[in-house]
């Protein structure tokens, strides 16, 4: 199985490139962390916000692998402790090839694509940098995994 993240934004800061890699490379062979990331539609030009996201949207929906259970990242989405996600990760685990976890851009993810995910999950009440966010959701996936397996990992 892979964890396909599906971010809009290419340059992530070191620190967060750093992050990302060392969750990424601590994930076992049958379950891959994976990054596709999408260029972002430039801020220039007064295009409206939906505009622009509606041109990430369609990046977006190009990267994300066929057959992949979709769920998007979003504010308004489901609040989960780190035990509710090794849950669902292992539901997922049971029930999809694939996941693409959506990230969208500075304005968010497109409401129609939000709307066509098959969930929608929030990673904190505050407001989050990108970078921030690659790498947090990063850490709760591997920590998921890690619950599941009985690693040490997280301790209660």
């Amino acid at each position: 199985m892979r964890l396909w993240v599906v971010a809009v934004g290419q340059r992530m800061p070191a620190w967060a490139q750093a992050g990302w890699e060392e969750y990424a490379r601590r994930f076992p062979p049958d379950l891959r962390l994976e990054l596709k990331a999408v260029k972002a539609e430039p801020r220039t030009g007064g295009r409206s916000a939906a505009a622009l996201m509606a041109a990430e949207a369609e990046r977006i929906q190009g990267a994300i692998p066929r057959g992949s259970r979709i769920v998007a990242l979003d504010e308004r989405g489901t609040a989960l402790t780190s035990a509710g996600l090794a849950q669902r990760l292992d539901t997922w685990r049971q029930t999809a090839d694939d996941v693409a976890l959506l990230i969208g851009g500075p304005d968010g993810l497109d409401p129609a694509l939000r709307s066509a995910a098959h969930e929608r999950i929030r990673l904190s009440d505050l407001t989050l940098p990108h970078a921030m966010v690659r790498v947090l959701l990063a850490e709760q996936l591997y920590r998921a995994w890690s619950l599941n397996a009985g690693h040490p990992y997280h301790r209660e």
